[in-house]
């Protein structure tokens, strides 16, 4: 299994920032990861949104009302915000630097949105974007798994064609043509010295 191998108590975790369009499998190849690299930790965002079904309050997100979201932007308790299709998301400051405090690696899983305000702000964040195999196939992703209605597929649909547009400024861009082969790639990348071998499973650790 992966490990962070931190150097002593002072080390200070990295910030990594996933992005990738609906449809292309974020949570199913983070859950992957996360098996992998235990050490990686993902603090809970907050959304606007409603909860879909299985969703829990604190779990997936902390969902709260616009008014609730603004008045926690305007106190500056936001490391970013984003808009996605209509809905509000933030990620906590004081979660992340909690965690990087405590020598975590902190995942963050944002939109390209998001990511652009961390990317100009956020000195030696790594930036990875997940990507589909095809246009098409994400296409027949977010058709079948029939989460939205179809205007909501149309919006989601539009919105991934232009964040499939901004994977040139990520650092690293890995496709999920399989998730436990796209995860062993993402942990390699962040653990290159005890990462998984080029099956996807993970290594032996001394």
């Amino acid at each position: 299994m992966v490990s962070a191998g931190a150097s002593g108590d002072d080390r200070r975790g990295r910030l990594i920032v996933l992005s990738g369009p609906s449809g292309v499998g974020k949570d199913t190849v983070i859950k992957r990861l996360v098996e992998l690299a235990p050490a990686i930790s993902r603090p809970v965002a907050y959304t606007t949104r409603q909860p879909r079904p299985g969703e829990r309050d604190g779990i997936e997100y902390s969902f709260i009302t616009p008014s609730e979201f603004e008045a926690k932007r305007a106190a500056g308790d936001f490391l970013e915000t984003a808009t996605v299709h209509g809905n509000l998301y933030g990620t906590a400051r004081e979660r992340v630097e909690r965690l990087r405090q405590q020598g975590r690696d902190v995942l963050l899983k944002i939109d390209v949105q998001g990511a652009s305000q961390l990317r100009a702000g956020s000195a030696g964040a790594l930036f990875i974007f997940l990507a589909p195999p095809s246009r098409e196939v994400l296409r027949q992703r977010l058709k079948y798994r029939e989460t939205e209605s179809a205007p909501e597929l149309a919006t989601r649909t539009r919105d991934a064609e232009r964040e499939l547009e901004e994977a040139r400024w990520y650092h690293h861009r890995v496709v999920n043509d399989e998730v436990d082969r796209a995860a062993g790639e993402i942990a390699a990348i962040l653990y290159p010295n005890s990462g998984p071998d080029p099956a996807g499973q993970p290594a032996t650790m001394a």
